[in-house]
């Protein structure tokens, strides 16, 4: 376990774009969901939304965390770490009340 966590912290976030059809990010911990419009994805700083148009990942490494994705590039968000937890528990509690 501590292997990982080393491993974790050793990545570095960065960003790349390249006239709006082209994006490779460094740093990215997992691939939460993703589908042709959108991609959530962990990074080493928080969670990142990408919206566009006819997105496919093009290249990824769960080694070194690099993804590179090719498309129609609308939008890139950081959403807050603690943000996707409450929305999911508060998901829940309206579920089970």
């Amino acid at each position: 376990m501590d292997k990982v966590k080393e491993l974790d912290s050793g990545f570095s976030h960065g960003l790349t774009i390249a006239e709006r059809k082209n994006i490779v990010i460094n740093g990215v911990k997992k691939i939460e969901s993703f589908d042709n419009e959108e991609f959530l994805m962990e990074t080493t700083l928080g969670y990142l939304a990408i919206k566009g148009a006819e997105l496919e990942i093009i290249k990824l490494d769960t080694y070194q965390g690099n993804v590179s994705i090719k498309g129609r590039i609308d939008s890139l968000m950081y959403l807050d770490n603690n943000g996707k937890k409450e929305k999911e528990s508060s998901l829940i509690n309206k579920l089970f009340k």
